[in-house]
């Protein structure tokens, strides 16, 4: 019984300390929770600050934009106004030139000073602003016309007007066509002007002649691979370099075995025609006993014809002793 009683007691005192811990437990499980709440709370009312901001900067970007575009559109404006001024006072000059011209003052011609700049300009102005010019140059010239207020014969002097400007730029066109096809043909000219005599300057420097015709310009050709010093020889000398050694030594020797040959074909004895006995075949009657050209040839034959019987005696001499 007492030992009942003491496990009773212990269990109570267990169950008191887990009720102590879990209510601890919960007391921090609440403070906890406390703190999360405050930190989104906090977290939200950053995000709407945040928000608040990113909206005001947008706006002030929106407006800064609206800013430079306005900006920009009356620059635009303004450089599109002193373009069309510029090229308005052009044209009344181009016009004035005209009417000059055609009136006869062809002594009145000014030099204008800076063309070269303006030509420079010109060319390194990019499409678009070319575009934006020929229309502006465009709506200055081809103004618009006002047929409503025109009566039928000022309809007609206006339609023979503008076919005789188109006349005089159709001419003008052919003028221009012509001059171009000119001076494209001079300029072929030029280009094989200097491109013989780029050829002869390759030539007096010891290069091939298409050297200096080229795009690029030629290598430069040095001494040797192991001397970094220029070539300065001419074709001629560097053609020269290898020539000699043995083909020099063999066409010497060869020279030199050809005269010997010579020489001794040379020393030969000449031969000749032994003397007829008799009639010479091909003789006709009232011919001479020999031909011209063969009477030198008549006193030698007599010493031919003695060897010629000493070396029969010497064979009959040789058979006798045989047979003997």
């Amino acid at each position: 019984m007492a030992d009942a009683a003491e496990e009773a007691k212990q269990k109570e005192a267990l169950n008191g300390q887990l009720k102590e811990y879990i209510a601890e437990w919960r007391k921090t499980r609440e403070k906890e929770e406390e703190e999360l709440k405050k930190l989104k709370e906090k977290q939200a009312k950053r995000k709407e600050i945040r928000a608040e901001q990113e909206k005001k900067l947008n706006q002030a970007k929106k407006e800064e934009e609206e800013k430079m575009r306005k900006e920009e559109n009356e620059k635009k404006a303004k450089e599109a106004e002193e373009k069309k001024k510029r090229l308005e006072e052009a044209e009344a000059k181009r016009q004035e030139m005209l009417d000059a011209q055609k009136a006869g003052d062809a002594g009145k011609k000014k030099s204008t000073a800076g063309g070269g700049n303006d030509a420079r300009k010109e060319m390194s102005k990019t499409k678009e602003q070319l575009e934006e010019e020929k229309k502006i140059a465009l709506s200055i010239r081809l103004k618009p016309l006002e047929l409503d207020a025109m009566d039928s014969d000022e309809l007609k002097s206006k339609a023979n007007e503008i076919f005789n400007i188109i006349i005089q730029l159709e001419q003008d066109k052919y003028d221009y066509e012509q001059r171009k096809l000119t001076q494209e043909l001079d300029l072929k000219e030029l280009k094989e002007r200097q491109k013989a005599q780029l050829r002869q300057k390759a030539l007096k420097k010891g290069l091939d002649p298409e050297a200096l015709v080229g795009k690029y310009p030629p290598m430069i050709r040095m001494y040797s691979k192991y001397e970094r010093r220029t070539d300065t020889r001419t074709y001629d000398d560097r053609k020269k370099l290898y020539e000699g050694g043995w083909e020099v030594i063999r066409a010497e020797s060869l020279d030199a075995i050809w005269k010997e040959k010579y020489e001794e074909w040379s020393k030969r004895p000449s031969k000749k025609l032994p003397k007829w006995f008799g009639e010479r075949p091909g003789k006709k009657a009232g011919d001479a006993e020999t031909p011209e050209g063969e009477e030198d040839g008549g006193e030698e034959a007599p010493a031919e014809e003695e060897d010629f019987d000493e070396e029969e005696e010497e064979e009959e001499e040789e058979e006798e002793e045989e047979e003997e």
